[in-house]
């Protein structure tokens, strides 16, 4: 199951988010989505756990939960909409 983690510390890893998740079960991936032109974190990122049942439980126990003092938020990762390209 692909998670949506949203209001991450700016400062916060993908290896600390492997591990804060990883303490619910098996974790697949873990990604910060970061601006392209400063490298600086977005603040919110993705997380693939191993199977629906440990996802279900990382939302469970991890949404709302206090982490570098901000509240994360987490749900299920929708997919991804087309953008038309303007140019």
């Amino acid at each position: 199951m692909n998670l949506f983690v949203a209001n991450l510390d700016y400062k916060l890893t993908e290896e600390e988010l492997l591990e804060i998740f990883s303490e619910i079960g098996a974790v697949t991936s873990a990604k910060i989505i970061t601006d392209r032109e400063t490298g600086r974190s977005r603040g919110f990122g993705f997380v693939e756990m191993a199977d629906d049942t440990l996802g279900q439980a990382a939302i469970e126990e991890l949404d709302g939960a206090v982490v570098n003092e901000r509240e994360l938020s987490v749900s299920e990762a929708k997919p991804r909409e087309r953008r038309e390209r303007t140019y």
